[in-house]
């Protein structure tokens, strides 16, 4: 098998924007590869690994010593030291290694009293078939980090092109809204049923006591859709347990501001009263209905059907009078053209002049299709080169 080309040029046809073709780079970086450990696999991955080891240990001493033995730097202390060193080398590569009569014949010509660099030049010239051997393997291993770098280059791509194809779906679908479509008849039954519902979960917890709150609140984790914050564990057994429990959370948040003297004739333990109340009094402030309320955009009609059901479960536990305003919402998937009116919507509060001007001006269906069709052919690749 020939050594491919490393000049080789992608195919025009198939180049992305910047003329280099993702695929037939990976598909070059695999043939190198694949050429390269052929020529180790035809002397023997573990010899060359020995040969390597060798030619480096003994490489490196002509590369340490050359400058203090050559020419006027050269002393005989100091040439018996690097003689003596390359003995030791020597009788650490064993007879078995490849070339090891070029490393004696190399050892041969150092056994001198001085040197010029023109030793060295010759000792190296020697060596140049263990060189060109060790050479191999050395391709090998850079041939083989640049494909594993191509390889995850293009499973970057890869991740990159899937999120360029959400965005381009998001505006491909968001670009074919009807923005004349009535969205009011989406709007105005979510904004009353959110009102009605704010109102009813005020009023609840401003006269509810704090621990039936609590206890209703700690029910809601069986509903998945209704994200409310649990009640901290110990806020939660505190008011179940003492009897300023039965009051409600405005008049324990009043409390949380008294000083201990004035807060002794309100709760039997102003102590624990401070760090199970006042301590979490936070939870108190932020818990409103939001978690009960419909949004806006709302959501498809698959999720608002699901969020209405467990809706209806929770709020009959305290505000029954609420689920007929809920029952309205909830109609709006099978009485209204609900998927348009919701595109429309999505369309109106998403989309930003950028994308506007985009949908405006250039073929985003031509564009999703290319971008489809290059992660296709790129994970095709990805199965065909495998990680080596």
């Amino acid at each position: 098998m020939s050594t491919p080309d490393p000049d080789r040029e992608a195919d025009p046809e198939r180049a992305d924007a910047d003329g280099v073709d993702p695929v037939a780079e990976l598909e070059v970086a695999h043939e190198r590869v694949t050429a390269a450990r052929e020529r180790v696999e035809q002397i023997g991955k573990s010899d060359l690994e020995r040969l390597w080891e060798a030619y480096e240990s003994f490489v490196d001493l002509l590369d340490r010593y050359e400058p203090q033995v050559t020419g006027d730097e050269g002393d005989f202390q100091t040439i018996v030291e690097f003689q003596s060193q390359l003995d030791a080398t020597m009788n650490r590569i064993h007879e078995d290694v490849l070339l090891f009569e070029t490393f004696e014949e190399a050892d041969e010509r150092l056994q001198q009293r001085y040197f010029k660099t023109s030793d060295f030049d010759a000792v190296r010239e020697q060596l140049a078939p263990v060189a060109d051997l060790v050479e191999r393997l050395e391709e090998h291993e850079r041939v083989l980090d640049a494909y594993r770098k191509r390889r995850r280059e293009t499973e970057r791509t890869v991740r990159e092109l899937g999120r360029e194809i959400d965005e381009l779906d998001r505006l491909v679908q968001l670009g074919e809204a009807d923005l004349a479509a009535p969205s009011e008849r989406l709007r105005e039954p979510i904004a009353a049923y959110n009102d009605v519902v704010g109102a009813a979960f005020a009023e609840y917890r401003r006269q509810t006591p704090a621990r039936e709150v609590l206890a209703w609140l700690s029910a809601t984790r069986r509903y998945p859709l209704i994200e409310y914050e649990p009640p901290p564990e110990s806020l939660r057994a505190y008011v179940a347990e003492r009897p300023v429990g039965t009051e409600p959370i405005p008049t324990l948040l009043e409390y949380a501001e008294y000083s201990r003297g004035k807060l002794e004739h309100y709760v039997d333990d102003p102590g624990r009263f401070e760090n199970a109340v006042a301590g979490r009094k936070s939870y108190f402030v932020r818990l409103d209905a939001e978690p009960l309320e419909i949004g806006w955009p709302p959501p498809a009609a698959g999720l608002l059907e699901y969020r209405c059901r467990e809706l209806t479960a929770v709020l009959n536990r305290f505000a029954p009078a609420v689920v007929e305003q809920l029952r309205t919402v909830a109609a709006l998937p099978r009485e209204t053209d609900y998927d348009r009116l919701r595109e429309s919507v999505l369309a109106e509060t998403e989309l930003t002049e950028e994308e506007r001007e985009r949908i405006a001006t250039e073929d985003l269906a031509d564009e999703l299709a290319a971008a489809r069709e290059t992660r296709r052919r790129l994970r095709a690749a990805l199965d065909e080169f495998p990680v080596l």
